[in-house]
């Protein structure tokens, strides 16, 4: 396996600091696996930071198989249902302001109706839902 099989720099071309910390993080990863004694981790993490080219960074973890590509890991399962949520929240808020903006309308139109009762109070819960759900998605916007 060569030194660009394993993302580092072909051969006898220098590596990076970055280059490092990812052997680093690759050794720390066979270690907390139980594939490399403690032993070996801190001679190997010596090396490593001693090497100066990815023949010599790729020798050091030619034994261990690949890491898992962060981006192939599975979701966080809670994190996907806190947004389900949060995206449900929303459509029932948006489903109940426009029927309450209904109500409201209709019963400013018909004749006799009440300020207080009929139109104000629809109106005001309409327009508070609408302020829910622009708080969830600056919210959720945060988080991601």
């Amino acid at each position: 396996m060569d030194a660009v099989g394993r993302g580092f720099p072909p051969g006898e071309f220098r590596v990076s600091d970055a280059d490092r910390d990812r052997a680093l993080s690759e050794l720390s990863e066979a270690l907390r696996d139980g594939r490399i004694t403690a032993d070996e981790f801190d001679q190997r993490a010596g090396e490593t930071l001693r090497a100066r080219t990815g023949k010599e960074l790729t020798a050091l973890l030619a034994d261990l198989p690949w890491p898992s590509p962060a981006a192939t890991r599975t979701a966080d399962p809670e994190r996907a249902d806190h947004a389900f949520g949060i995206r449900a929240v929303m459509s029932a808020s948006a489903f109940s302001a426009v029927l309450l903006s209904a109500k409201a309308i209709t019963d400013a139109l018909s004749p006799g109706f009440s300020w207080a009762g009929g139109t104000v109070a629809p109106a005001v819960l309409a327009v508070l839902l609408v302020g829910l759900i622009i708080v969830l998605h600056v919210t959720r916007a945060d988080r991601s």
